[in-house]
């Protein structure tokens, strides 16, 4: 199973994905995230005697995405904005 999450109030885009023998016949597919804050989660849903590899890499970015970006901006990672 194949996720796109697009933010925390977006419904998630879902593949299911069938294949007899990866090996032989692999998968591949470009999805299109516009924006930011967009995870990709693969999932096996196969027993444990059938195992996965899987990756995820880049086919193109937009370099003036983050032209406005702060680093750290407004990103609290366990703790409080008031601390």
């Amino acid at each position: 199973r194949i996720e796109l999450l697009q933010g925390p109030n977006n419904n998630k885009e879902v593949i299911e994905l069938y294949t007899e023998d990866g090996f032989d016949r692999p998968f591949f597919c470009i999805l299109e995230t516009p924006g930011s804050g967009n995870v990709v989660r693969i999932v096996n849903t196969a027993p444990v005697e059938f195992p996965m590899t899987a990756a995820v890499v880049p086919h193109s970015i937009n370099e003036n995405m983050g032209a406005g970006a702060v680093l750290g901006g407004d990103v609290v990672i366990g703790g409080d904005l008031g601390w």
